[in-house]
């Protein structure tokens, strides 16, 4: 039991011309009111003091970012004030095969010259960290930069950290437009039989090396290399998870960290993909909803025009430059959509033109998940290999099929999806080293941020590992997206409060939409 946490929340609420309010006893979470961040707790709260902050060594070689990084970072500028600079890890591959032995390159970018480090993680499917943590720096407050500096990593088998690049064409095509309302499992199941096989001949003794267990320690290598005694951190969605881990095996080590969309800690699978479709179908509401209120493409009711356009595609799939668009496409296509609240207008268009027999902002929502691009492999890769090395659920096809049927029934959208990610590491080794239920016992206030309507990394699976971590501080954004970080005010100014300031907020503070 965490001692000082608050277990009673005071609701302040201004009506009219009232000028004061009189706290009480109310289960109701502290609501936060235009766009402010709570209040901190009160020493006698707190048990563990936020760390103070660590300079970097001014010796510190930094140098121009390498082709790749420089073209992704061109598609979306960052501003002119924003020095970026990158460079490169040496960390310890560490394989089963190996242990203790290799060599694995983690490449570094670093947003900003304030002389403190804070260390960005994101999704594995995602941005690479690096490029990441350039957006994200964008969205802060340039005084922000005065005192830090982000520093992106790509997680091993990502970016520009040896991406893995093991699937054959015909393996991604299949996995992406294989309709999953019709819960095909043994289609499901043979590809990934010749996922995990070509990966393995591909990626040798790399691959059962691509996991969080090892990428949490690159994030402490990385710790050592900037000269720091604490880790200060920021993650993304389930790049909150390797820091989370990174808390639970040195919580001596561990600086001010901001987990946005920390995943659901439960070590089955099952209940974290039911999760995931619950999530994804609450994103499409919200996206949905605000679809209508600005008047889009789809009309008053764009799950019905989902509804009708996959019912489309199913009798007559569309034609893209590089093959069908199916059912399956199109799913996939949304669920990703869904993520970046910032490209829900495109998604919506992609969707409305899709309807009028032009699939291609469909195909190019999916372009870096199937193709890549010139300067990166495609992302499905080393999604697929680290997510079946850190989980250790294996289920039968039976199993699979039980659960497809009830999840199409109560997620009619999302739910099949879910039933095939847990296909998708069936046919793969367990992992050697199963991934823990992080508590982090002795480590600082560690501030995690959730999303209401999380596409990725649902809302309620972010509050479970709040409570699971000892020190760990909730803080809600009734919103929807994947991660509050530059989307919600009130929620980064909390976390920039929390990592420039010491402040903590009130453990279950809600942000308003």
């Amino acid at each position: 039991m965490r001692r000082w946490r608050s277990r009673i929340a005071v609701v302040c609420v201004l009506a009219g011309l009232v000028a004061s309010c009189t706290p009480g006893p109310s289960p109701r979470p502290e609501i936060v009111v235009n766009d402010a961040p709570a209040p901190s707790r009160g020493p006698d709260e707190q048990a563990t003091e936020v760390p103070p902050l660590e300079e970097m060594p001014q010796d510190t070689e930094w140098r121009p970012c390498p082709i790749e990084i420089q073209t992704m970072l061109d598609e979306q500028p960052p501003p002119e004030w924003l020095g970026i600079e990158c460079q490169r890890l040496n960390s310890v591959l560490d394989s089963p095969y190996a242990p203790g032995r290799g060599v694995a390159r983690v490449q570094l970018l670093r947003a900003g010259h304030g002389a403190v480090p804070i260390a960005v993680v994101n999704d594995i499917g995602g941005l690479p960290g690096t490029v990441y943590a350039a957006r994200l720096a964008a969205t802060l407050p340039q005084e922000f930069f005065d005192t830090f500096s982000l520093i992106g990593m790509d997680r091993r088998g990502t970016g520009g950290s040896a991406a893995a690049n093991c699937l054959p064409q015909e393996v991604r095509d299949a996995l992406l437009d294989t309709d999953p309302a019709g819960l095909p499992i043994d289609t499901w199941l043979d590809s990934a039989q010749t996922a995990g096989q070509q990966c393995s001949i591909q990626l040798e003794e790399q691959l059962p090396a691509l996991d969080t267990w090892r990428t949490a320690a690159d994030l402490d290598n990385l710790r050592t290399a900037l000269g720091q005694t604490r880790l200060n951190g920021i993650g993304h969605g389930e790049g909150s998870r390797v820091l989370s881990v990174f808390a639970d095996r040195w919580p001596d080590q561990v600086g001010r960290m901001v987990l946005d969309g920390l995943p659901d800690p439960t070590q089955d699978a099952a209940i974290a993909q039911e999760g995931v479709a619950k999530g994804a179908e609450a994103a499409f509401d919200a996206f949905a909803e605000d679809c209508v209120s600005r008047g889009c493409e789809l009309g008053e009711d764009p799950k019905q025009t989902l509804l009708e356009l996959l019912g489309e595609v199913r009798a007559n799939p569309l034609v893209g430059v590089h093959g069908e668009i199916t059912a399956g496409t199109v799913l996939h296509a949304v669920r990703i959509g869904l993520a970046d609240r910032r490209g829900w207008p495109a998604l919506a268009t992609a969707l409305a033109d899709a309807g009028n027999g032009d699939p291609t902002g469909v195909a190019a929502i999916l372009e870096p998940v199937r193709y890549g691009s010139p300067v990166r492999v495609p992302t499905m890769d080393g999604t697929l290999v680290t997510t079946c090395n850190d989980t250790k659920t294996r289920l039968s096809p039976e199993r699979i099929e039980q659960l497809g049927t009830d999840w199409s029934e109560r997620f009619p959208l999302f739910g099949p999806l879910s039933a095939q990610r847990l296909a998708q590491c069936g046919p793969w080794t367990v992992p050697n080293q199963p991934l823990p239920t992080p508590t982090a016992n002795g480590a600082p206030p560690i501030v995690v941020l959730g999303t209401a309507a999380d596409a990725v990394t649902p809302h309620e699976g972010a509050e479970r590992a709040a409570q699971q971590l000892d020190s760990g501080v909730f803080l809600s954004w009734q919103g929807s997206g994947h991660g509050a970080l530059g989307f919600s005010p009130c929620a980064t100014d909390a976390a920039v409060g929390f990592l420039t300031e010491a402040t903590v907020p009130r453990d279950g503070t809600v942000c308003p939409p």
